[in-house]
């Protein structure tokens, strides 16, 4: 359920960022939507390993899949950041941005919580990878409204990219935690649970 409501929050998140963005040329708008739609790739990841009879089974290749969408993210918004910054483009300023950004605020925390404690109590390290990638919107959601907010306000154009650039290293982040497999509660081989961040 988590996961489902996970999907059909970002497909709509991702198809207003990204068209949003598109309209007023903010890159960080853009890079925002790109996420919702890793956000959506992670949660069918979700649900694909969990309609396994035996779940653990897909847990190494669920956490690579998510990894890879979080690289991808990473290299376009880099990209995309880098090249507005060099040809000095100013985006327009977007309200529908800034409203989008202070609604995911609200909603993200909530879903990303949940999606964590059940993720711990699963002993599922990719669904806790899932609730940090949620959590991560939060973060994204902040970042990109001081950049939308600060273009809209004071001109400041360079805000746009330097959010997404921001955008783009977290994502980074979270990708190599994500392929290397660390979160909370791995199962060890003697049966006891490891916690590798002490978030248990």
């Amino acid at each position: 359920m988590l996961a489902g409501t996970s999907v059909g929050y970002n497909v709509v998140e991702a198809a207003v960022a990204i068209a949003a963005g598109t309209v007023s040329g903010s890159v960080a708008l853009v890079g925002f939507g790109l996420d919702s739609i890793v956000e959506v790739a992670s949660g069918l990841i979700i649900l694909w390993q969990f309609r396994s009879p035996m779940p653990e089974t897909r847990e190494r290749r669920a956490l690579r899949l998510i990894a890879l969408s979080f690289f991808g993210l990473a290299l376009y918004v880099s990209f995309e950041s880098v090249r507005s910054l060099v040809t000095g483009s100013a985006p327009d300023a977007s309200g529908v941005g800034i409203g989008l950004a202070i609604a995911s605020l609200i909603v993200m925390p909530v879903l990303s919580a949940a999606q964590r404690r059940t993720g711990k109590a699963l002993q599922s390290n990719s669904v806790v990878a899932d609730g940090t990638q949620t959590l991560l919107c939060t973060y994204l959601s902040a970042v990109l409204l001081v950049g939308l907010v600060l273009n809209a306000t004071l001109g400041w154009s360079w805000a746009d990219p330097i959010a997404g650039l921001v955008i783009a290293a977290i994502a980074l982040r979270e990708g190599i935690q994500a392929w290397q497999g660390k979160g909370c509660c791995a199962p060890t081989n003697a049966g006891a649970h490891a916690c590798e961040d002490g978030c248990c």
